[in-house]
């Protein structure tokens, strides 16, 4: 078997009802396919501990997700918090084109308009309305905060991880404080 990483596709939220719903506020851009019934998902970085899918639903924004192991509100409410994740193969992209596990965006190398390196990416978060792509500056002070960047087409227009960078529009104040 070839080599797998941990992509993380959820994390528990509150339990929905009485009979074991757990709401998932949703980490991939296939949920379609990561909670698909019959698949079977673990904790992040506990590969022993794991749930298979009986079903699925949308809830308004909200997934609402049924676990073969999990019957009733109070097993819901005890996995609130919990990361859910899948292992995909080293080499596996999402489908859609525009889209990225984080495993291959954390490292990349971050180019500036002009194509001058200056920082690398350390982190994806992931909010409500979009990912931010934490970065730390090459030449910043050790004591700085990284920069959030929105991962949005607008901001980074281009990602290249053949060439291991991803960069960013011309836009003053991404990566530096504007004076008042």
């Amino acid at each position: 078997m070839g080599r797998t990483v941990e992509v993380v596709v959820g994390v528990v939220g509150r339990a929905h009802g009485i009979r074991g719903e757990l709401g998932i506020d949703v980490r991939t851009d296939e949920p379609e396919v990561r909670f698909r019934a019959g698949t079977r998902l673990h904790a992040e970085g506990e590969p022993h501990r794991s749930w298979q899918i009986a079903g699925s639903r949308w809830h308004g924004e909200k997934l609402l997700v049924r676990l073969t192991e999990v019957s009733d509100r109070t097993g819901a409410e005890a996995l609130r918090g919990v990361r859910l994740a899948t292992s995909v193969p080293a080499g596996a992209s999402p489908e859609d084109e525009d889209a990225y596990y984080d495993h291959q965006l954390v490292g990349l190398r971050v180019l500036d308009h002009d194509r001058r390196g200056v920082g690398r990416i350390t982190e994806v978060q992931h909010g409500r309305g979009q990912d931010l792509l934490v970065i730390e500056l090459d030449d910043a002070d050790p004591a700085a905060e990284p920069r959030l960047v929105p991962f949005v087409a607008a901001l980074v227009p281009a990602v290249d991880l053949a060439a291991g960078t991803v960069q960013l529009a011309d836009l003053p104040g991404l990566l530096a404080d504007q004076e008042e």
